[in-house]
């Protein structure tokens, strides 16, 4: 057990100066070095830190101030073989750094070990290069600011990335598009409350480093997913504050709370950005390699790699792992978000012998009284053996559900054997969730999410087509489960137009009734394409930029999103806290699954492979008496089909809400609902 330091890690003012305090049980010696500029080619002062027991290291600086610029020198041991790395040689930057005072420049300099031997330290000195900490004055007016707190039977997220949203708005002032302030402009607010949107998440915003490949390349890490500093958010998206986008940071969220809006972040706590053993020491590797990384039990020198990304957080270190829940705290407390969705999540669940739902940290989010209030979802897999870990986080986790998202794709698309796991991701997925006693929240729905084609490159593409990420087309998935409807990519035929506009509108509805939570890819409302890329993590550019020129296709989508979302708000039965039962309530299930004749499915009816015509009756929970909703689901593009509709209520007559083959002008019902190829339609009773 690692005791906690008697001050806090990090930098903080107190009485009589800034007090810096550093974790290194590796170290023989640090230096905490001063700058006076982020031009400085090396530092004005080297103050040694006193030891403070547990491998702590803290001194207080009265000539500190609250614009102070730092870095760290670490003495002790570089032996590879046994995973230490010290190298005074180099400028390591404090993890608990809440803003980034200079930015690393790509420099041989930054690499600990000398290129031709990796067993040698680097003797070449970097203090010109590294990347250095800012102190910061954390000081902000949050007035009345108070957390939405969205029930999630209520919650509708939309994912975005700061930059995309605006950077392209012909509404929102130049000097603030692609940046946090942004996102609070009114024309952005309108459209997200259009939508119905409750929740933002944004993609990373923790300050990031780009890898060598993307500047080999003339790209950046545009997603962020390579964290440098987890208290830090990243300076690309300030514009008032650029020297403390803390503070701008706040702004966005106190007015996106004052417009009853959410704000969850994408958080990446599975590796740093230092990448391999071959990549360069920036901080973590310098101050306690076995501490920060999870070795290679053979050989300490290599790192363990479930990541995909060179290196793999040591989540079972005490310090570690502190450091995570401490960032959680701080973007909780300091910053006010609402919750966090964490990337590669199986990694925080990882001891040396594999995957452990009751590991520590899981144990430490659910004891907590402040995170485990906020909204938490886990992205349930990592690379390593047993890394799909769908529905194995504890109860207090929502989790990305891509079982919804493939059953959607390959039903929509006409796959045989399709229907039964379809009815079963729209009813929730009560098949994955309920054995480990979970509620319909636990899942997370979505037909599209940032890794992955949009939905109108879902619709366009057979295959991807990456070539702009300087890997000749390797990276990114393979299974799409796509489908282009008779041409690759964009098309003038007015007929493969419709069709992918219709097959649009049937996955958003599917999307949009489905019990969960449903999870909208920011961009898919307005036609979004990145031309068949995906994998666009590298690509500050059009290719991930929203273009909000929309013509009458796209604003009549975008219409049609802002109906299927009022529809959803309107209708409390699609936004239950529970399962369906089956049972049977005054003559009447809460959910009946019917054929295109009428009767009943039966268990052996889900094995025909014919079958992709199924109807849905849903009964609301709440008003036993109240309307009920017929959901028809029509997935062969061959023919169409004359659906028997079930004996209304007395009194009551089937109104038709959603046909996604005549949107502007839905038949009306009869007896019967006749449903076109590739359509479904929605009525009310």
């Amino acid at each position: 057990m690692v005791l906690k330091p008697a001050s806090p890690p990090g930098s903080h003012q107190e009485p009589g100066g800034i007090r810096f305090t550093l974790y290194s049980s590796s170290a023989t010696g640090i230096d905490l070095c001063l700058f006076e500029s982020p031009t400085c080619k090396t530092e004005s002062k080297r103050i040694p830190l006193a030891p403070e027991g547990n491998g702590w290291w803290t001194v207080l600086v009265a000539s500190a101030t609250s614009e102070s610029l730092y870095g760290y020198r670490v003495h002790g041991p570089y032996i590879p073989t046994k995973g230490l790395l010290c190298n005074p040689n180099k400028i390591l930057i404090d993890p608990y750094a809440r803003a980034l005072g200079r930015a690393p420049i790509w420099d041989e300099r930054l690499y600990g070990h000398h290129p031709d031997q990796q067993d040698a330290p680097d003797l070449q000195d970097n203090a010109d290069v590294a990347p250095l900490a800012r102190v910061t004055d954390p000081s902000f007016d949050w007035e009345d600011d108070h957390p939405p707190g969205i029930p999630w039977e209520r919650t509708l997220i939309y994912e975005t990335h700061v930059k995309s949203l605006t950077a392209r708005h012909p509404k929102v002032a130049e000097p603030l598009r692609g940046s946090y302030l942004g996102l609070t402009t009114q024309p952005v607010l309108d459209h997200l409350k259009s939508l119905g949107i409750t929740t933002i998440e944004l993609l990373p915003v923790h300050q990031a480093f780009d890898e060598w490949h993307c500047r080999q390349h003339g790209l950046i890490n545009y997603w962020g997913y390579n964290t440098l500093l987890p208290f830090a958010p990243d300076g690309r998206f300030a514009r008032t504050h650029p020297l403390d986008p803390a503070r701008e940071f706040k702004s966005m969220v106190k007015a996106l709370h004052q417009a009853g809006l959410e704000i969850i972040l994408d958080v990446v706590y599975n590796h740093s950005a230092e990448g391999s053993v071959h990549g360069p020491t920036l901080s973590y590797r310098g101050l306690d390699n076995p501490a920060y990384y999870c070795l290679d039990e053979n050989d300490p020198s290599r790192y363990r790699d479930f990541t995909g990304c060179g290196n793999m957080w040591n989540i079972d270190h005490p310090v570690a792992r502190q450091l995570i829940l401490d960032s959680l705290h701080f973007w909780v407390n300091d910053m006010h978000v609402d919750g966090f969705r964490f990337d590669l999540a199986t990694v925080l669940g990882r001891t040396s012998t594999g995957f452990d739902s009751a590991h520590p940290f899981f144990e430490a989010l659910q004891s907590d009284p402040i995170l485990s209030q906020v909204k938490l979802i886990a992205e349930p897999w990592d690379l390593g053996d047993d890394g799909y870990q769908l529905a194995h986080f504890p109860k207090n986790f929502s989790e990305w559900n891509d079982q919804y998202r493939n059953g959607m794709r390959r039903f929509w698309r006409g796959d045989d054997l399709q229907s039964g796991l379809f009815a079963r991701r729209l009813a929730g997925s009560e098949d994955i969730f309920g054995p480990q006693q979970r509620s319909p929240r636990a899942t997370v729905s979505y037909i599209t999410c940032h890794d992955g084609f949009t939905l109108q490159d879902l619709v366009s593409y057979q295959t991807k087509h990456n070539e702009a990420n300087g890997e000749n087309n390797r990276d990114g998935t393979d299974n799409n489960l796509s489908q282009n409807h008779g041409e690759e990519g964009p098309s003038l035929d007015p007929e493969i137009k419709e069709i992918r506009q219709r097959q649009k509108r049937n996955l958003m509805t599917t999307l949009f009734v489905s019990l969960g939570t449903p999870m909208l890819l920011g961009g898919d409302e307005l036609g979004k394409t990145q031309w068949g890329n995906n994998n666009a993590w590298c690509q500050d550019n059009d290719i991930n930029y929203y273009h909000w020129d929309l013509d009458k296709e796209q604003k009549g989508f975008l219409q049609f999103i802002q109906k299927l979302s009022q529809l959803r708000q309107n209708h409390p039965t699609l936004c239950r806290k529970h399962f369906f039962s089956g049972e049977d309530f005054d003559k009447e299930k809460d959910l009946t699954w019917l054929h295109a004749d009428g009767r009943e499915i039966n268990a052996n009816d889900w094995s025909d492979e014919s079958l992709h015509t199924i109807g849905a009756l849903i009964r609301n929970e709440q008003e036993q008496n109240s309307g009920s909703l017929l959901l028809l689901f029509h997935a062969s593009d061959n023919f169409g089909v004359s659906f028997q509709l079930p004996t209304a209520k007395k009194g009551c007559t089937w109104n038709v809400l959603i046909d996604t083959f005549s949107p502007e002008e839905p038949q009306q019902a009869t007896d019967s609902f006749h449903l076109q190829p590739l359509s479904l339609a929605i009525l009310e009773c």
